[in-house]
């Protein structure tokens, strides 16, 4: 965000001229040009810097709670060494409880792997192909593709918009469509279309959950529940559903695949 700032003032002029062209276009749809330029009067470089400013005292913020989920995850490892042993010494007593919390921990770890995979393939096109388009620092947003691919389903409408900008700047509309539909085609077929899938059958969570999961832990922890929907809710999942083994049928129902047939035909808990 910082480089973004700094880059902003050097296309006053190119700003200037986006807002004349915009006025004379809708001028000659039948718009009044006065009308026009008193509504854009406001719209200029500056304007621009203060919301990417306000966008970065957001995110200042973000990091504040990324800095306290950072020191509680230091305090879990630091327990974590002799938590295996615990979880033997309960197995027998809550052997549900200790299922759920493998099925968890496993389900956590697939996930940030196929996530920083596919992270890593998608970061390397969009900086190839930010580089061979000219826009600005293609490896910062390159890097930013890759960190908003831990956002599930719309990661990369986060991650196409300082390119998109940058392009409008360097090289007008067409740079900034060009920008945006390799993105879309690029983010697409790899995030869209494969890696829903291979995320379902990591995790065994459906799109549809996955996009809802983001809504709630977004609309709870704002950006930070956008970053961890996916292990949030594999934690709830682990402890209201797999824990009990009367509701263990809801896995099928939010799965993103159908059971298998030696699933199916498995009996349920007795009574």
């Amino acid at each position: 965000m910082t480089r973004l700032i700094d880059l902003m003032p050097q296309y006053q002029a190119q700003f200037a001229d986006l807002r004349d062209d915009l006025v004379s276009g809708l001028g000659t749809l039948g718009i009044s040009t006065e009308q026009l330029r008193a509504a854009v009067a406001g719209a200029n470089g500056e304007s621009v810097i203060q919301l990417i400013r306000s966008l970065f005292g957001g995110l200042a913020g973000l990091l504040s709670n990324t800095l306290f989920l950072v020191a509680v995850l230091l305090f879990m490892c630091l327990d974590a060494v002799d938590f295996p042993a615990r979880l033997s010494a309960v197995v027998g007593e809550r052997p549900q409880v200790v299922s759920a919390l493998r099925s968890f921990a496993q389900g956590t770890r697939r996930y940030l792997v196929v996530c920083t995979v596919f992270g890593l393939v998608v970061a390397v096109f969009d900086t190839l192909l930010l580089w061979a388009l000219g826009v600005p620092l293609p490896l910062l947003w390159g890097l930013l593709s890759f960190i908003t691919n831990y956002i599930p389903n719309i990661g990369f409408v986060v991650g196409v918009i300082p390119p998109a900008l940058l392009g409008l700047l360097q090289g007008g509309p067409e740079l900034m469509l060009t920008v945006i539909a390799l993105y879309c085609l690029v983010n697409f077929i790899i995030q869209s279309v494969i890696q829903p899938k291979v995320v379902g059958d990591a995790v065994g969570l459906s799109a549809t959950v996955s996009f809802l999961a983001l809504i709630f832990w977004a609309w709870v922890l704002g950006a930070l529940g956008a970053l961890l929907a996916i292990p949030l809710t594999l934690l709830a999942k682990g402890l209201l559903v797999d824990i009990d083994p009367s509701t263990r049928w809801m896995n099928v129902l939010l799965s993103d695949s159908p059971p298998r047939d030696e699933d199916a035909a498995s009996p349920g808990p007795t009574g």
